[in-house]
C-alpha cells in the first residue's frame, strides 16, 4: 500500500490543488491530512472544502483548536492571531462543523497520524524533545512509525531500540528499516520554513518500506496576491517565498 500524508496547507489552495494533481498523476489515492488546513492562507474555506470533498482523512492542528475554542488563540504570536481572527470570518458553518469533529490521532495501517507529537498532541513540537524522552515514547508507542506535521519542516527520526538519530529528510526516495521505529515529520504543503519554498508532502510505502518525499512547484506569486488581497498579515506572504 502507498498512501500520501500532508499536513500544514494553511489555506494556501494554489499548493493544495498542485499536491493533489502530482499524487493523482502517481496513482495515489489513498491520503491522510495531518492537521493545520487553516490560518495564514486566502482560502481556507475552499482547502476544506476539497478536504471534505474527497473524504480525505484527518487530524485536528493547533490552528482548527484556535478556531473552535478561543482559549487556544493566547498561544500564537499577535500576526497568527490577527491571521485567524480574519480565518474565522472565511468559514462557513458547514466547515466549522468539520473542524469541530476533528479527532487529536488517527491510526491506520499500523501507523499513528498526529498534527505535533504522539499520542495525540496538536501542539508540541517535535524539535522541542530530546534524546531520553524521544526514546521513552518510542518505547511506549505500539505503532512502529508515526506522522507529525506542525514543524514545517522535514525530519526523520529512527529508533533502533537503544539509539536515537535524526537527521532532516531530502527530497527523493529513503529506505526504512523494518527492525527499527520511526517518527516522520512531513513538512508544509502550504507555508513551508526550511529554505526550500515548494510545497512538500510525502508517500508512504509500505512494501518496500520507504518514505518519498516529493517537492512541489505552485504559483508563489499568486497566492501572495490573494493574501494581501485577503487583509491578512503581509508577512504571512512575504515567508512564501
Amino acid at each position: 500500500m502507498k498512501l500520501a500524508v500532508f499536513s500544514d496547507v494553511h489555506g494556501n489552495q494554489e499548493a493544495f490543488q498542485k499536491v493533489l494533481a502530482d499524487a493523482e498523476s502517481l496513482g495515489l489515492h489513498d491520503m491522510i491530512c495531518l492537521g493545520d488546513c487553516i490560518g495564514y492562507g486566502p482560502e481556507p474555506e475552499a482547502v476544506i472544502e476539497e478536504v471534505r470533498r474527497r473524504k480525505i482523512p484527518a487530524i485536528i492542528g493547533n490552528h482548527e483548536m484556535a478556531v473552535i475554542d478561543r482559549i487556544h488563540l493566547n498561544w500564537f504570536n499577535l500576526k497568527a492571531r490577527e491571521s485567524l481572527e480574519k480565518t474565522l470570518t472565511m468559514l462557513s458553518a458547514a466547515s466549522m462543523a468539520f473542524i469541530k469533529a476533528l479527532p487529536y490521532s488517527r491510526v491506520m495501517s499500523g501507523a499513528r497520524f498526529v498534527h505535533g507529537y504522539p499520542p495525540e498532541s496538536a501542539q508540541t513540537y517535535l524539535f522541542q524533545k530530546a534524546a531520553p524522552e524521544l526514546r521513552k515514547t518510542f518505547q511506549a508507542m505500539p505503532e512502529s512509525i508515526c506522522f507529525v506535521g506542525h514543524t514545517h519542516h522535514l525530519e526523520m527520526i529512527r529508533f533502533d531500540g537503544r539509539q536515537v538519530e535524526r537527521r532532516p529528510l531530502q527530497e527523493g526516495t529513503t529506505p526504512l528499516d523494518p527492525n527499527c521505529r520511526y517518527m516522520v515529520n512531513v513538512g508544509s504543503v502550504g507555508q513551508p520554513r526550511d529554505g526550500n519554498n515548494h510545497a512538500k508532502y510525502v508517500i508512504w510505502n509500505q512494501d518496500p518500506a520507504s518514505i518519498e518525499v516529493r517537492f512541489i512547484s505552485y504559483d508563489i506569486a499568486g497566492t501572495v496576491a490573494k493574501i494581501l488581497a485577503a487583509g491578512l498579515p503581509e508577512v504571512h506572504a512575504n515567508r512564501l517565498w
